[in-house]
């Protein structure tokens, strides 16, 4: 039988994306999600069989395969005890399959649902071509996924599709090796750890030896495990006293940036005030910061130990999570009903306070300038509150509306806002809309540049297969005006 913990990773691995709001209206179903995974792992290991209790006691030790089932024999007299031990389906060397003919069910749906969205990219089939518009048909036999509506057009274009070939091919074998059964170590996060040793985050290799993570010698290891740990990493990166963006030539960091982050890393890194557990240890203590997570979708749903590591970065400060977004609890409402809204919870907020003891995570299903307009949140401190948009779209055709009245509300707080994109193409076009729906009312606190703790794992648009990213590629970073300036005209 799968853990739950299985579950959680698979799905966040291969479905997270900035292109999921469409992707997950349009999948089935899953019917074991995020949000159960962090109830199990909280329930009495007592119902695994004595022999595996060992094994089970940290739900994070082990991934196996959705696809793995315990196996009882037909004439046997009672059901078997039950088993943790993976099935395995792919072997190490045998992980490259076309999709369509994948032995992966879930991966051959994936290919039929490209097949009937992706178009032909082929010239003929542009707005000035001879042909009018084409589903694709024909796979690539290289990468294994469809790619052209014939052999034809797929040999006559083969020049342009030779530049992402050898990377849809990577991205086709890490999905197989993500359901392939294996045993991933990669998934052992590390624990606290004592504030002498101090965390390097110079890039993915220094951080993972300095935060003590087990050694990861495999490449598409590692960017299975990166695909996940992006998320609290990008975040930490930023607003973490030893972050790798300064205002040195190249750092990124602008005078303004500086400001504001020193004051967040002024409550996340507070001073040693003797304090204990007993009446004259008493401490006044800082509020936790509020991360305010916007647009979330599959991010919220991550495994709670991914976001776990973000409280590691800061141990002697608590964080407050809050996911806010109508897609906030895509595919979880079976397993965690939203509860009803009421005076004392009039937003019906999921509130997770067992996280860690330092670390507390709301989810809240509808916009932020909704809940900003009714002052639920107020008021805002630059010393205590920080926004976070993973690749929210800001100026994509089809969500830019959505942030029509948000973008406001969030310069009004004179907070930071971190925000991220999946390409350089993306990223851009979101500082342009900003700078066209506010212009000279922010400023910025981090150049637009490419994220250091950026998922390593490409992804692909099943609306587009031509269309890869890699999840949290950029960041940047913006805060209303804290100060106005007049004009005063030369009087003659």
């Amino acid at each position: 039988m799968a853990l739950p913990a299985d579950l959680a990773a698979r799905s966040a691995l291969s479905r997270v994306c900035t292109r999921c709001s469409v992707s997950l209206r349009t999948q089935p179903r899953i019917s074991n999600g995020f949000l159960s995974t962090s109830k199990q792992q909280r329930r009495n290991i007592t119902r695994f069989p004595a022999a595996t209790r060992a094994v089970q006691s940290s739900p994070t030790k082990r991934f196996p395969s959705v696809f793995a089932r315990n196996i009882f024999s037909s004439n046997a007299q009672a059901p078997a005890p039950e088993s943790t031990e993976p099935k395995r389906v792919l072997a190490s060397d045998d992980l490259f399959h076309s999709f369509t003919n994948s032995p992966i069910p879930e991966i051959r749906r994936r290919a039929a649902y490209i097949r009937q969205h992706a178009s032909c990219p082929h010239p003929d089939h542009q707005p000035h071509g001879n042909a009018p518009p084409a589903a694709v048909d024909f796979e690539c036999p290289d990468c294994g996924i469809p790619v052209s509506c014939s052999e034809e057009h797929w040999a006559d274009d083969y020049a342009v599709h030779l530049e992402i070939c050898d990377t849809l091919r990577q991205i086709n074998e890490d999905d197989h090796d993500l359901r392939s059964g294996r045993f991933f170590p990669e998934f052992e996060y590390a624990g606290p750890q004592m504030e002498e040793a101090l965390v390097n985050m110079t890039n993915w290799d220094t951080f993972l030896y300095t935060r003590q993570f087990n050694a990861i010698n495999d490449d598409r290891s590692m960017r299975q495990a990166t695909r996940l740990l992006t998320y609290p990493l990008t975040i930490g990166s930023v607003i973490h006293e030893l972050s790798p963006y300064n205002i040195k030539k190249g750092g990124r960091l602008t005078t303004e940036g500086l400001k504001s982050f020193s004051a967040l890393r002024y409550t996340l890194h507070p001073r040693k005030t003797g304090g204990g557990l007993d009446v004259k240890g008493l401490r006044v203590e800082a509020p936790p910061v509020r991360l305010f997570i916007l647009g979330a979708r599959a991010e919220s749903s991550l495994p709670r130990d991914v976001w776990v590591q973000l409280a590691h970065l800061f141990p002697r400060s608590r964080i407050h999570l809050i996911f806010i977004g109508p897609e906030s609890m895509a595919n979880r409402d079976d397993e965690f009903p939203l509860p009803p809204r009421t005076p004392s919870n009039p937003f019906g907020a999921i509130v997770e306070d067992r996280v860690w003891p330092t670390m507390k995570i709301s989810t809240i299903v509808d916009y932020y300038h909704t809940l900003h307009k009714t002052g639920y949140f107020y008021p805002n401190d630059p010393y205590f509150d920080c926004f976070v948009m993973f690749h929210p779209g800001l100026g994509h055709p089809a969500s830019s509306h959505e942030w029509e009245e948000t973008l406001p509300c969030l310069l009004e707080t004179k907070a930071p806002i971190i925000v991220t994109g999946y390409t350089q193409q993306d990223m851009e076009r979101d500082i342009k809309w900003v700078n066209k729906k506010a212009a000279g009312e922010f400023d910025v606190l981090m150049e637009p540049g490419e994220n250091i703790f950026r998922s390593l794992r490409w992804d692909l648009n099943d609306m587009d297969p031509q269309d890869i990213s890699a999840g949290n590629w950029g960041v940047w970073a913006f805060r209303g005006k804290r100060y106005e300036a007049a004009r005063k005209d030369n009087v003659e």
